[in-house]
């Protein structure tokens, strides 16, 4: 008898360090509206990971889950495009980064607004849904302080045909180092 009651209080002590260890590490996040499409669409739920950026910073193509810098009461989903120090510009349907052009073949298509050079400040983050014209995000003027952002989209769990790893899209792998310079 003490040794299955003991079994139980070891059992019910480790679902309850488990599901603290969840709580802090892990959340549901449920995408509102069609501003990521197509890799995200509305009312699929993401599983977030809030602890990988204790371990390193947020990179450019990571897409995250951030208080929205104008309410700070709603949590949005976009793709990081430019982090600390870099400059970004919108041009004729082109993203530039860094002075050189970005190829986004997952972009729904192609934004027909335009951004002059910005050069981002220490703790900024420059985000972009990939639905670019129907999406409330960078471009219209803010940007994202390093401690807005909740994590990063880690896994896509409903609907059941949407279910995996979310891709980043590492930027690093879309540059096109041939236009190299802004277009006049």
């Amino acid at each position: 008898m003490k040794t299955l009651l003991r079994e139980i209080l070891i059992t019910l002590l480790l679902a309850i360090v488990a599901f603290f260890v969840l709580q802090t590490t892990v959340q549901t996040f449920i995408v509102n509206g069609p501003s990521m499409e197509p890799a995200l669409e509305d009312g699929q739920r993401l599983l977030v990971n809030r602890i990988v950026y204790n371990f390193h910073e947020p990179q450019r193509g990571d897409v995250i889950i951030f208080h929205a810098p104008e309410s700070g009461q709603d949590d949005f989903v976009k793709r990081i495009i430019a982090i600390p120090g870099d400059s970004i510009k919108i041009n004729e349907g082109a993203v530039y980064l860094n002075r050189v052009k970005l190829n986004e073949s997952y972009v729904k298509e192609a934004p027909d607004y335009t951004i002059p050079l910005t050069v981002l400040a220490g703790g900024e983050y420059f985000v972009l849904g990939d639905n670019r014209n129907r999406s409330n995000d960078s471009h219209n003027g803010w940007t994202v302080p390093r401690q807005n952002i909740i994590g990063k989209a880690w896994l896509s769990i409903w609907p059941q045909n949407k279910w995996g790893i979310i891709s980043p899209h590492p930027l690093s792998e879309q540059l096109t180092p041939t236009e190299a310079s802004y277009p006049k």
